[in-house]
């Protein structure tokens, strides 16, 4: 003979589903209270920085072309950012707080554009130069794991809703930014991974400061549309 499982009352079952509804309803809670949480833990690492020293690779995909680069970055609050890239040629993007300057080694002409212009997918750490708040710099804001208590956050940068829909940063436990993935115009991807980063390092004198190669002209580079 088997034994059958006792039939729930209607007060058993209205507790059980109030219990059900109870349980599925605390991961969608704890989710948001994570997006907060770890947004807050990038915020506090960046924002007590002046300076940042790391190496760089990025990756560009899309309108059927592929590039790869690499590099050096410098930080130094407030509005300085300097990238060396070094391989497969040497180019220099630097904001020395009023300017942008754009220049490839080889190019017959340096480009310049005031900063508070700048538009630029090179320059995803713009937003750290200030008082970093990700969750006022991105909307839709979604986290989800990694390995090693990593963790990325996914969300799209304000102002920018025609040009970048999505942004995802990844980072460590600590806050500390890894990687960056930027979904451009006609699903092109800009991928960013940093390493080694030394922060509050000593930067050397007039490392943002741009000095043309002697005989190359500086154009003023056209505002972004």
């Amino acid at each position: 003979m088997t034994l059958g499982l006792p039939k729930l009352s209607g007060s058993l079952r209205l507790l059980a589903a109030a219990i059900l509804c109870a349980v599925t309803a605390v991961p969608a809670q704890k989710s948001t209270l994570d997006v907060h949480v770890l947004a807050q833990r990038v915020d506090h690492h960046y924002n007590q920085l002046h300076s940042l020293k790391a190496g760089f690779s990025e990756s560009y995909d899309g309108l059927g072309m592929h590039r790869h680069e690499s590099g050096t970055l410098l930080l130094e609050k407030p509005g300085h950012m300097r990238w060396d890239y070094t391989a497969p040629r040497s180019k220099l993007f630097l904001l020395d707080g009023k300017y942008a300057w754009f220049y490839a080694q080889g190019d017959p002409q340096v480009q310049r554009l005031p900063a508070k212009q700048l538009d630029d997918l090179r320059s995803p750490l713009r937003f750290l130069l200030g008082h970093t708040q990700l969750e006022k710099e991105l909307t839709h804001l979604t986290a989800s794991p990694g390995t090693n208590g990593s963790f990325t956050l996914t969300g799209q940068p304000k102002g920018q809703e025609k040009r970048v829909p999505r942004i995802a940063i990844t980072a460590t436990v600590d806050g500390v930014i890894t990687g960056i993935e930027i979904e451009g115009g006609e699903g092109a991807i800009t991928r960013f991974t940093f390493t080694d980063e030394q922060t509050n390092v000593g930067i050397p004198a007039g490392a943002f400061h741009f000095t043309p190669p002697a005989g190359i002209p500086v154009v003023d580079a056209p505002p972004p549309v």
